[in-house]
């Protein structure tokens, strides 16, 4: 449980000092399946602060929005959980203008950064280029069933309507356009029961997935180009089982192993399975786990492009799924942007400083039309 401290500070703390906010937002855990007190405290900050905003509470999930009338709309979209703590950096401490901490790039800074528009917004729209949605939502880090934008899609897809879409993930700087697709299959290998005295009076299961994993060992994946970017797929075994547990004098009669397919936006997810079966050959099953589709860069879109091109951004793929592809799927282009490096995401010395604060809020603000 947060202490009192903690909680009144996310609630209480200026908004106009972002490394500030940003630490009272990673003093309140919230792992995957535990963001209900960040929610509340998110929540309540936004009625305090931001009450011309129109606000539902949909499960564990916030979504604040403008209405102004405007011709277009604007999703800014930044997930409330975190994974698990990593060697005691559930703690955030501050050195000078850095915040070391849990979720502080990935993503605590980019709530800030939410929470500090939203009050802008609320003090003086008439500036506003677009009317704005803001969401703040539950479980992105963990099973797609479990993800709180697809729930508040499923039960109110109207408060997520829009033209475009920024996810706030840590991009450094970047726009990380479009995102990779993911294909989890797991494949079964079948053996015959022995004695390890008598290996011959069966068939050892692992031994059988030993040739496909040799393959899968082997296999080079492609640099594939989409809209002049490169996007390097990734195909690896992450898991296998075998054998019988305590049991040490037995042939194994069964062997499973689990592997993990990132593909270009080229592809579809029927592609992808194809391409995976075909690595998988000599395998008795196949059994596909997880489909999640790509989502192109979609940079000829028109307010992508204004993103982009207004703004001076440099841009690069992103490697790795996020919820641009939840809103691509629907029609809806969406490109990743936010505050903090992706390469230190999810590690024990995740950080995020003062200046990629301000400069990812200058971003959007100047894109809204706020700044």
């Amino acid at each position: 449980m947060t202490s009192p401290s903690v909680a009144t500070s996310v609630v209480d703390v200026d908004a106009g000092d972002l490394l500030a906010l940003t630490t009272a937002l990673v003093g309140v855990r919230s792992e995957s399946h535990h963001e209900a007190e960040l929610a509340d405290l998110v929540e309540s900050r936004l009625r305090a602060r931001a009450p011309s905003l129109t606000i539902d509470r949909i499960g564990t999930n916030v979504i604040a929005r403008t209405m102004l009338d405007r011709d277009r709309r604007v999703v800014l979209g930044g997930h409330l959980d975190t994974v698990p703590a990593n060697a005691g950096n559930e703690v955030p401490s501050v050195d000078g203008d850095v915040l070391h901490g849990l979720g502080s790039a990935d993503m605590k800074g980019g709530l800030a950064v939410l929470l500090r528009l939203a009050e802008v917004l609320h003090r003086d729209p008439s500036p506003a280029r677009h009317d704005v949605t803001l969401a703040f939502y539950e479980c992105e880090e963990v099973r797609d069933e479990f993800n709180g934008l697809g729930k508040v899609f499923a039960a109110r897809p109207d408060v997520l309507a829009a033209d475009f879409a920024v996810l706030l993930e840590p991009t450094d700087g970047w726009v990380e356009a479009g995102c990779q697709g993911v294909l989890v299959a797991r494949a079964g290998f079948d053996g015959e029961r022995a004695h390890a005295a008598r290996p011959w009076m069966g068939r050892n299961a692992i031994h059988r997935a030993s040739v496909v994993l040799a393959r899968l060992a082997a296999h080079e994946t492609d640099v594939v180009d989409v809209d002049g970017l490169e996007f390097r797929e990734a195909f690896q075994v992450v898991g296998i089982e075998g054998g019988i547990p305590d049991k040490h004098n037995v042939v194994p009669d069964r062997c499973t192993i689990t592997v993990n397919r990132r593909f270009a936006p080229k592809y579809s997810p029927e592609d992808a399975e194809a391409q995976v079966r075909v690595l998988l050959e000599g395998a008795d099953d196949v059994e596909i786990i997880q489909a999640q589709a790509a989502a192109p860069p979609n940079l000829t879109d028109p307010l992508v492009d204004d993103f982009v091109r207004r703004l001076s951004l440099p841009v690069r793929p992103k490697l790795g799924w996020t919820d641009v592809a939840r809103f691509a799927s629907r029609g809806i282009p969406a490109l990743n942007f936010g505050p903090g490096d992706p390469t230190i995401a999810h590690t024990q010395g995740e950080l995020v400083t003062r200046a990629s604060l301000e400069q990812a809020y200058a971003t959007l603000a100047g894109f809204v039309g706020v700044a």
